[in-house]
């Protein structure tokens, strides 16, 4: 696999398909019908490719990609059709997936950090689509939070998901996600005290994510 295909226009990220079916309706018709089930491939996967790669590379995305949609395809009938959106859990499964490479991320993160360069991370490092460029002191900071930490900082800051979606995604209490958040922000801006220009980069990216939007990363959060 080479990776998803471009979205088609008015698909990707959308609540529902040209014949008006939300993710909820699609994924319950899949049962009976499997092929109607590519339709939420064309409309999530680029997103997913796009995180992914983010997070391991390019290389990597492809798998993760693929690996995601044939774990959501097998585990479709637990789906809970409540949640009309997949997104949250397509995000999940990638989330778990790509916890079972940490140590390679976390290892490419680390030589970005000291060297500048890695042949992993060089991959997506300073992409242009990047609010926050993974450049070599946001990449130190990146590297010392927990998996727990860096999930739900991730998930805000490059996949857009609100505090709830990233609870569901991860199968945490929403306080959860507001403690992890606000320690890994705090973690990141005091690694990076010396540069201001990643630390406005990264509260610019987090105060436009559906989380933080009308919501204040309070101390009391952290436990």
């Amino acid at each position: 696999m080479t990776g998803p295909p471009p979205a088609r226009p008015g698909t990707a990220g959308e609540g529902r398909d040209s014949d008006g079916r939300d993710d909820a309706d699609v994924i319950a018709q899949s049962l009976d019908e499997p092929e109607l089930f590519a339709g939420l491939y064309d409309r999530h996967a680029p997103d997913i490719h796009r995180y992914a790669a983010r997070r391991l590379g390019e290389g990597a995305a492809d798998d993760i990609t693929a690996e995601t949609f044939l774990i959501a395809f097998r585990t479709r009938a637990r789906y809970d059709t409540a949640h009309r959106l997949a997104r949250p859990w397509l995000y999940g499964i990638a989330a778990n997936l790509i916890g079972k490479h940490r140590r390679t991320e976390v290892r490419a993160l680390k030589a970005l950090a000291r060297a500048g360069h890695d042949p992993v991370a060089a991959s997506w490092s300073d992409r242009s689509d990047d609010r926050i460029a993974v450049q070599a002191p946001l990449a130190g900071a990146l590297a010392s939070l927990s998996p727990g930490d860096r999930h739900v900082l991730l998930l805000v800051a490059w996949a857009d998901l609100g505090y709830q979606e990233v609870a569901e995604a991860l199968r945490i209490p929403l306080g959860t996600v507001r403690s992890r958040l606000n320690r890994a922000r705090r973690k990141v801006r005091a690694s990076l005290s010396t540069d201001p220009a990643f630390t406005s980069a990264l509260d610019s990216a987090l105060d436009a994510s559906p989380a933080t939007a009308g919501q204040e990363l309070s101390p009391s959060w952290t436990k």
